[in-house]
């Protein structure tokens, strides 16, 4: 079993609905178990506009290695009406794989860690939440990497 951790963001239609009808389709994949979930976030959009998003973390433990694990998050997107048009376009459901183990890996569809991981407070401060002593690799603790995020407007919802 692979410990991974998955980025969930949604800023339309209802998201909270949305995030926990995706955590459970996460329970529901094959050869992984849902371990943990941190609170909800709530975040203004970066690099966009619309309305705030809001934010969470999953850890999962897996047996699918990261490739399948990312069809298997494209699909829960594509179930909940996600659509592509534009780079950090609004969205109903993103599921960003964040880790996969110690998986190092840049493909034109996959980069492990998760290049932005340690520039996104929406990231930072769920992922701290279950595992602030996690080490991402060629960039610190995860806890250490909040100080860089100080600035990015984000509130804990519980």
């Amino acid at each position: 079993m692979t410990t991974a951790y998955v980025g969930l963001g949604a800023n339309l239609g209802d998201p909270r609905a949305t995030l926990a009808a995706a955590f459970a389709a996460l329970a529901a994949l094959p050869a992984t178990r849902l371990r943990r979930r941190s609170s909800l976030y709530r975040s203004a959009p970066i690099d966009s506009s619309g309305p705030d998003y809001l934010n969470a973390v999953a850890e999962l433990e897996t047996e699918l290695d990261a490739a399948d694990l990312l069809v298997s998050l494209q699909a829960i997107e594509a179930a909940h009406g996600r659509a592509r048009p534009y780079r950090n376009a609004p969205r109903t459901l993103d599921l960003d794989l964040l880790l996969h183990g110690a998986t190092l890996l840049a493909t034109p569809t996959l980069q492990l860690p998760h290049p932005r991981l340690h520039e996104r407070a929406f990231v930072l401060h769920p992922l701290a939440e279950l595992a602030p002593q996690l080490e991402i690799r060629g960039r610190g603790r995860v806890a250490e990497l909040l100080a860089a995020v100080a600035g990015q407007r984000i509130e804990r919802l519980g």
